[in-house]
Order: structure tokens, then C-alpha cells, then sequence
């Protein structure tokens, strides 16, 4: 019989042939439990849902701040003492100086110049799918490359620009330029890099250290659970907390998801609770819906409660973030989605195609408006009554609880619930 051989001890061990191998664990592993634990930030329906705020509360007592996954197409707002900040690849608990912040191996970094024609063509994005598909492939390059050999990453990065000239025959790159840029940037980012493993190994199991890990995009964007075709091109779930970062799920503490108190999605693709009424230009009017990264009006719909069941059963949210409660404030009646029917029948998933999904009938419960402002709310208590029964009917359908509610911009908005 093949034996591995980290195995032989084990064996030797319990046929009583060795001794001085320590006590025998009859063929397991001690497990081991100890380690600091993460906290992770996900969005829970298809972004824009106000993780950069969530964050930025989170950050102000943690002491590593990373980023897992994505790329510079994803967008975060923070607002600090009235000023307000975009970040697109760097974590948005930037903010806390105290705090190191961390970039994992999982967030794909555009290389300037090279996937412009992309770009031009899509108009959707910051054409971070090339660069996906390079990465996909193995031909794509990568820090440690660049920081590496310069003159075999520039044969790399010279192969690249013609294997994509020969798929876009008006693609321009100034390839000597490019790696003029690029051998500056190398030796301006190399005192920062490190290796993200060893790093985030050394982290969870040193001293005593909170650590907060961001997600980019959300659930119904992930490359396979979100409303495929029209997803990211990263795995923006749990799991790519662990694939970016190289940590293991035992190290997973908290998983907060964040939810509009009512739905938006950016682009083409099946949007169920979409309101192409004067509801949904009210909620994108009140809302400011508009993308942080691309500039595109944002659709707007009611809250979709079978979208954030499925993005639970995917994630296991230990709570949720509501935010931007305060854009219904005007709102006499509000509605939200609680199922789905197809063919006159009720369903208990959310279809994985999306020709499906285009079809579905939404299923709404109707719940009075408070009609009064909530912005100036910092307590729970001075909540509305209905504002509070709308949060509570979320968390009894869905299961998880509410957290934190947002009823405004800024840090000082986020009302925190226990």
C-alpha cells in the first residue's frame, strides 16, 4: 500500500513500533485553534451597498486593514469629518494611520497602458477583465515579477503587448515607455512588498492583533455565484477572503454583510425588484445612484430579501450592515421582496440562469412608511417605530441580524444596534 509520507510516524505510532513520537491521535491532526481571527466586510447583493463606510467604522480599531480580492474597477466612498474620499484598489480603512493596510495576492492590478482598447470598448468598467484572463491563462504578470528580473519581465511584458495587439489589431502600447514607468513604480513600491502569505501567517498567529479584511464587488457579483455573465471577474464571497489573502477558514472570525435598505445594480443584467417607475428614480435621485468608479446611473429597485437569503447560504453573515435607511424616509407605503414564483409556482432558490431569472415574478409584502427623518438618529431608540419593524422583518426572513443601520454619509451616521 503507497503510504504519504508525512503518514509514517503516525502508522509506526499506532502499531506500537516507535515510542517518543508524542501521544497518538488515532490518524487525526491535533487541531489547532488558536490565532487571531478575522473580520470580514462583504457586500450581500451587487455593490454599491456601503462597505467603505462599514470599514472605515471597523478600521478605527483595527490594527491590519487588507483588501482579498478585485481589482481598481470597484468603487468605496468614505466621509471623515465632512471630507469625502474614493478609493478604488486600496483598502478604504486606509483612513486610520495606525493601522497597516494590506493589498493580497488576490487583487488583480491593471498594468498601465496595456488593456486601454478594452477599456474604450466596453465603457462599462476599468477593463479589469483582460487582466483577469491574463491571470487565467498564466500569462499574466505580477508583482513579484516586476520586482524581480526587469529584463525578463520586460520580455514578459513585451510578449503580453503583442499576444493582445494580435487580439486588438488598434491597440497602441507604448512598450518602452510603459517599462520606463514600470521600472519606477518597481522601486518605489519594493520597500512595501511582501510576501502576503508569510505576512498574513505571521498576523494570525502572532501577538494579539485585529484584523479587518475588506471584500470588493459583492455576492451577485461573484465571478461563479453571482447573476452570471454579468459579474466581476473575482470571487467576491467568503471563499475569497481565504484564496486572496492565503489564510485558512479557521481563521475566519466575524463575516458582517452589508445591504442597502433597498436595491441597486450597475449595467445590464436581470434585476427582479427593479422599479422603472417614479419609485425608482426617487430612490435613485434621494440615493445620489450614480458609480463611484464608472460615473453610471445606478438602477434602483425595492429590497430583494431572496437575494440576500441566497448570499447568506453562500457567506453565513454572522450580522448585517443596513445602510442608507434615511432615502425612504419620504416613502407613504415601501414593499419588499420575499420570494419568487415561475409558472405560477413558488420557488426556494435563486435560479443560476439568468434567462430564469428574467422571468421570475417577485412576490412582495407591503409595510407602511415612517414618513418622517431618520438622518439625525444616532440611537436605536430614536429610530421611528416603522423604521424598526421594516429592519425587524428583514432579519426575521432572512435569519441574520441587524448590526449596524445607516441613515446618513458619515462615520457618526451608523447607528450600532448591540
Amino acid at each position: 500500500t503507497a503510504v504519504l509520507p508525512g503518514m509514517y510516524s503516525e502508522i509506526l505510532c499506532r502499531l506500537g513500533l516507535v515510542t517518543g513520537l508524542g501521544t497518538c491521535t488515532g490518524g487525526k491532526r491535533p487541531r489547532n485553534d488558536t490565532g487571531n481571527k478575522v473580520t470580514v466586510v462583504l457586500g450581500a447583493q451587487w455593490g454599491d451597498e456601503g462597505k467603505g463606510k462599514v470599514v472605515d467604522l471597523l478600521a478605527t480599531e483595527s490594527d491590519i486593514i487588507c483588501r482579498c480580492q478585485g481589482g481598481n474597477n470597484a468603487g468605496h466612498t468614505v466621509v471623515v469629518e465632512g471630507k469625502e474620499y474614493d478609493f478604488h484598489l486600496l483598502p478604504s480603512g486606509i483612513i486610520n494611520s495606525k493601522a497597516l493596510s494590506v493589498i493580497g495576492n488576490g487583487v488583480v492590478i491593471h498594468l498601465p497602458g496595456l488593456f486601454e482598447e478594452a477599456e474604450k470598448n466596453e465603457k462599462k468598467g476599468k477593463g479589469i477583465g483582460p487582466t483577469y484572463s491574463s491571470k487565467a491563462s498564466r500569462t499574466g504578470l505580477r508583482i513579484c515579477d516586476l520586482l524581480d528580473d526587469f529584463k525578463e519581465f520586460s520580455l514578459r511584458f513585451k510578449n503580453l503587448a503583442q499576444q493582445h495587439h494580435a487580439m486588438f489589431p488598434t491597440l497602441e502600447v507604448d512598450v518602452d515607455g510603459q517599462l520606463k514607468k514600470l521600472k519606477e513604480y518597481a522601486e518605489r513600491i519594493r520597500p512595501m512588498v511582501r510576501d502576503a502569505v508569510y505576512f498574513m501567517y505571521e498576523a494570525i498567529n502572532g501577538p494579539p492583533k485585529k484584523i479587518l479584511v475588506e471584500g470588493a464587488n459583492a455576492a451577485l457579483l461573484d465571478i461563479d455565484f453571482g447573476t452570471y455573465p454579468f459579474v466581476t471577474s473575482s470571487n467576491c464571497t467568503v471563499g475569497g477572503v481565504c484564496t486572496g489573502l492565503g489564510i485558512p477558514p479557521l481563521n475566519i472570525g466575524d463575516v458582517y454583510g452589508v445591504v442597502k435598505a433597498y436595491t441597486t445594480r450597475v449595467g445590464i443584467g436581470a434585476f427582479p425588484t427593479e422599479q422603472l417607475n417614479e419609485v425608482g428614480e426617487l430612490l435613485q435621485t434621494r440615493g445620489h445612484e450614480v458609480g463611484v468608479t464608472t460615473g453610471r446611473k445606478r438602477r434602483c429597485g425595492w429590497l430583494d430579501l431572496v437575494i440576500l437569503r441566497y448570499a447568506n447560504m453562500i457567506n453565513g453573515f454572522t450580522a448585517f450592515a443596513l445602510t442608507k435607511l434615511d432615502i425612504l424616509d419620504v416613502m407613504e407605503e415601501i414593499k419588499v421582496g420575499v420570494s419568487y414564483k415561475l409558472n405560477g409556482k413558488n420557488i426556494p432558490y435563486f435560479p443560476a440562469n439568468m434567462d430564469v431569472l428574467q422571468k421570475v415574478e417577485v412576490v412582495y409584502d407591503k409595510l407602511p412608511g415612517w414618513n418622517c427623518d431618520t438622518s439625525s438618529c444616532r440611537k436605536w431608540e430614536e429610530l421611528p417605530v416603522k423604521a424598526q419593524n421594516y429592519i425587524r422583518f428583514i432579519e426575521n426572513h432572512v435569519g441574520v441580524p441587524v448590526k449596524w443601520v445607516g441613515v446618513g454619509k458619515a462615520r457618526e451616521s451608523m447607528i450600532q444596534i448591540f
